[in-house]
């Protein structure tokens, strides 16, 4: 599992770190509110461990921007702050759960791990690569926590791409998967709908590759 851990302690910060580590979770620290922000909207993590009170932006904060821009991750708040309405709040916002200090890393294991079940059927649903996530159930496109609207043929052509990270789809395959051979096998249009996922994706659709000779590739991140 991928961890965001959001500390402003440093000796806090190490020793969840590096108790989540040993547990057998990749884990990524920062100690300001705002990095968790930028961090988390840009890059994908499973779940988030995040501290309240920090510098730069809150918790709550936080919580609140991450779920207005769509990003999913799972999100436990772990602070001194436990009094009920802290919790309230922390939960009104977006949190998935809530501990409170001191504690104890095998219980944030845990959490966090039942979490991950508890979510297991979403994140069933849900495509990545990169910072391009796809809701196969809502059929919505995001990238970086953004809404991008995608026809339902640039969809298709997407999610064949991002289900298969670093092989070579060729265009024959495409065209049968998302036209079902309506177009004759010689046409561009693959090339054209490629075209326009780059340029809908921005930065991001230099992940969609050309393989010459053969077809397109997602670049697994």
């Amino acid at each position: 599992m991928n961890v965001l851990v959001a500390e402003d302690e440093q000796r806090i910060a190490t020793l969840l770190a590096e108790g989540l580590r040993e547990r057998g979770f990749k884990v990524t620290k920062v100690n300001r509110g705002d990095d968790a922000l930028d961090l988390a909207s840009s890059e994908f993590f499973d779940a988030l461990v995040l501290d309240v009170m920090m510098p730069g932006a809150d918790g709550f904060t936080v919580v609140e921007q991450l779920r207005k821009r769509g990003v999913g991750s799972l999100i436990l708040m772990l602070t001194a702050r436990g009094e009920v309405p802290d919790r309230i709040n922390g939960l009104n916002a977006g949190a998935d759960d809530y501990m409170t200090k001191p504690f104890s890393v095998d219980e944030v294991a845990a959490r966090l791990r039942a979490m991950a079940r508890r979510h297991q059927g979403v994140a069933a649903h849900i495509c990545q690569v990169g910072s391009v996530a796809l809701n196969l159930l809502a059929r919505e496109a995001h990238v970086a926590g953004r809404r991008v609207d995608l026809t339902t043929r640039e969809f298709t052509l997407l999610e064949c791409l991002m289900q298969s990270p670093g092989k070579a789809i060729s265009r024959p395959q495409l065209t049968q998967t998302v036209w079902h051979y309506n177009f004759d096998t010689g046409t561009n249009i693959v090339d054209v709908y490629i075209k326009r996922l780059r340029e809908k994706l921005g930065e991001e659709g230099n992940l969609i590759q050309t393989v010459r000779g053969v077809g397109y590739m997602m670049q697994a991140c």
